[in-house]
């Protein structure tokens, strides 16, 4: 067997394994490119300089067949507040903690304690939350 085919055909195994370790960086698209210059060599030797212009050319043809095709087609996600805690709390009651005094108390949800963020009210008002900010759930009394 020629170097250059197992060259190229190391090269597109190297890309595609190495998008594992860094998703999305196009080396899977490169890899692509790579194996089609092995396909071709397999047909039609090339002089190194040629097999070189072929993986540049094939890898800008699979980098625009991605932009064009792949790209912004992911799946939404069916539960899209999965790992946003936070956002999951929105519209739900509970009770204070600590009072909210100068716009800051404590509420107890579950095992985990968040700072409620409102209008001063006493401790054991129930409160509905109303949104998030960074770490801070806003509260407001449920009448």
């Amino acid at each position: 067997m020629r170097t250059e085919l197992i060259v190229w055909a190391g090269l597109a195994l190297l890309l595609m394994a190495a998008e594992t370790l860094a998703p999305g960086v196009f080396l899977l698209w490169l890899g692509f490119a790579a194996a089609a210059v092995f396909a071709i060599l397999l047909v039609v030797p090339l002089p190194p300089v040629w097999q070189a212009v072929a993986f540049i050319v094939l890898a800008f043809l699979s980098i625009a067949v991605y932009m064009k095709y792949f790209r912004g087609q992911e799946k939404e996600s069916d539960q899209p507040l999965l790992n946003r805690r936070g956002e999951q709390l929105v519209g739900q009651v509970f009770v204070l903690e600590q009072a909210i005094v100068d716009g800051r108390g404590r509420l107890k949800i579950g095992d985990a304690f968040w700072v409620a963020e409102g209008e001063d009210l006493p401790q054991g008002t129930r409160v509905r939350v109303v949104s998030v900010q960074n770490m801070s759930l806003q509260v407001r009394a449920v009448d």
